[in-house]
């Protein structure tokens, strides 16, 4: 393989590829535009009938260079230096995918910044706790944010200073508008406060950025109920990346929508990174709907993509039933534990593409394995492939023992992909860290003699819903934050459509009357979507094991019988 460049940073990479390439398109605004500018406005009666706007838009939208992203991020570092932002500060950044995300995401790296990144579907609870625990003293906001006010979900000493919206926007009604909170300033604010920075200094910001030095705080779930702050340094990202692009096969003429969101690992390095980094055409994805994905291949001319089964399963019925062009298409990225072995053969056949991928990798690990040129089609359907190089991978018993080829463990990870730590957690760092620098993920997978890796069960209790990890106790203490539950117990449970969803058994306060349409209505405005469980169902006490804790397996047999007899009320 191709070794990484000598760039060392995000900032010096930037600056590399805009003098080398300046021309080179990054951006791309079109053939997506239409069918998202639908999709984010959920009042649409009739999806299908925008649908047809993507293609009318398609030669209309915006385009940016290597050039153009340099200086855009540069006057956003420049403005974010005016306002006191120093190195190693965190910013977060709340919105959908679209340029202004890009162009703000490198702006916070040449400022010496760390990224947080929140989740567009994030309420405004969700994005206060991840703020809050990171310490983040500017919040860059864009289209698709939480429309709930920060200021009044953090009080005064959380660190929070200041909050960058796109445009004016009018002052929320009530008293709580008046309490004393973050100023407030729009995105060319920023850039005009950018003009009391030399561009000397902003310059000199950029090269002193160490490839040791933090660039993003991931969230993810884990099991206490609050989300953890994942620490990635700029060589490992930059590594982990460059080294995916080169198996994928990310080339420059490649134009390549990215769907996942950019505050997720898989949208923000191997997405937007990716991009910049191979100078691949990134088309930001705001809001993906299935409906569109046919117009967004064929007159966005995509040639990679990257997604679920359900998405290339999605592509294929569309191609049987109309006659598009998708011609273009030559990379399908396909990460999922197991991919129907057709799928893989009708995609090459039917479709024309020259790879189909499958890897692993997760928040605390980055890239772990991945699947390689001329991998028979059993391999990329039942595995996700080798360890790319730099990463060890291990399975091992409950005794920390290697099992043997074909017998189940849990799976290790060692190498530079490892993360920093969780944010401010030592403690939970050491849980998963151990002293030799192995990664315990809690995923449970199996090793064949050639060293491929099939994922086949968590030890964790998450449980994942259309690819998103949840964790049943956020999800708890959420509903406990509505106020008339005593207790709360969630469960991951199969569902046909999410692959998984939840389902939550909760208990009134005494005297509290719960309907349960009326908390899901609750949860669907106080917690993102994929997190609501499908389902609510009051009881009068939670099962309790000997150690007096709540009996998730207890739980889950239940909701089995449930399935199983819907029409029978089981107490």
């Amino acid at each position: 393989m191709e070794p990484v460049p000598d760039w060392g940073t995000i900032p010096r990479m930037l600056r590399d590829q805009a003098a080398r390439h300046p021309d080179a398109t990054v951006v791309a605004d079109d053939a997506v535009r239409a069918s998202d500018a639908r999709a984010n406005d959920a009042r649409v009666s009739d999806a299908r009938a925008n649908d047809a706007r993507v293609s009318a838009t398609a030669a209309s939208g915006a385009r940016m260079s290597m050039a153009e992203l340099l200086g855009e991020a540069t006057r956003v570092a420049r403005g974010l230096m005016a306002l006191g932002v120093g190195p190693g500060d965190r910013v977060a950044l709340w919105g959908v995918n679209d340029p202004s995300w890009v162009v703000h995401a490198f702006g916070v790296w040449c400022a010496g910044a760390v990224i947080v990144p929140l989740s567009s579907r994030a309420k405004g609870l969700e994005a206060a706790a991840m703020i809050r625990k990171t310490g983040a003293r500017v919040l860059i906001t864009g289209e698709g944010a939480g429309r709930t006010v920060l200021a009044d979900l953090l009080p005064p000493g959380t660190g929070l200073l200041h909050v960058v919206v796109p445009a004016p926007s009018p002052p929320v009604p009530g008293p709580s508008s008046e309490m004393p909170g973050p100023v407030r300033l729009t995105a060319s604010e920023l850039r005009e406060r950018g003009e009391e920075v030399a561009p000397d200094a902003a310059e000199e910001r950029a090269l002193a950025v160490r490839p040791d030095d933090l660039c993003e705080i991931m969230s993810t779930s884990g099991t206490t109920g609050t989300p953890k702050g994942v620490m990635l340094d700029h060589a490992q990202v930059l590594r982990g990346y460059w080294d995916w692009a080169e198996i994928v096969s990310l080339r420059e003429d490649d134009r390549y929508p990215v769907i996942a969101p950019f505050s997720h690992g898989f949208g923000l390095n191997a997405g937007l990174l990716a991009c910049v980094l191979r100078r691949a055409t990134m088309l930001p994805v705001p809001v993906f709907t299935p409906d569109g994905l046919m117009e967004l291949v064929s007159a966005g001319r995509i040639s990679v993509l990257a997604g679920p089964p359900t998405l290339f399963h999605r592509l294929l019925d569309e191609l049987d039933r109309g006659s598009w062009d998708v011609s273009s298409l030559r990379v399908a990225i396909c990460g999922a534990a197991a991919v129907p072995p057709s799928l893989i053969t009708r995609l090459v056949d039917q479709v024309g593409v020259e790879r189909v991928i499958n890897a692993y990798g997760l928040m605390e690990g980055t890239v772990v394995s991945m699947t390689r040129a001329g991998d028979p089609v059993e391999v990329v359907a039942a595995t996700a492939g080798r360890a790319v190089p730099g990463i060890e991978v291990r399975v091992v018993d409950d005794a920390g023992r290697d099992v043997a080829a074909g017998e189940r463990g849990e799976i290790l990870q060692r190498g530079y992909g490892v993360m920093r730590g969780y944010w401010d957690e030592p403690e939970r760092t050491a849980e998963v860290v151990d002293g030799d620098g192995w990664l315990h993920t809690g995923d449970v997978g199996v090793l064949d003699q050639d060293g491929n890796l099939a994922i086949v069960d968590r030890k964790k209790e998450l449980y994942i819903v259309n690819g998103f990890n949840v964790s049943p106790a956020e999800v708890e203490s959420l509903l406990l934050r509505e106020g008339s539950l005593a207790q709360a117990a969630v469960v991951g449970v199969p569902d046909p459509v999410s692959g998984e969803a939840g389902r939550a058994y909760v208990v009134p306060r005494p005297g509290a009357e719960v309907a349960a349409e009326t908390l899901l209505d609750w949860a669907r405005e106080n917690m993102s979507n994929y997190k609501v469980p499908k389902r609510i169902v009051v009881v009068d006490a939670l099962p309790a094991n000997a150690n007096g804790k709540i009996d998730k397996l207890a739980l889950r047999a239940r909701a089995t019988r449930e399935d199983s007899e819907p029409g029978k009320r089981l107490s």
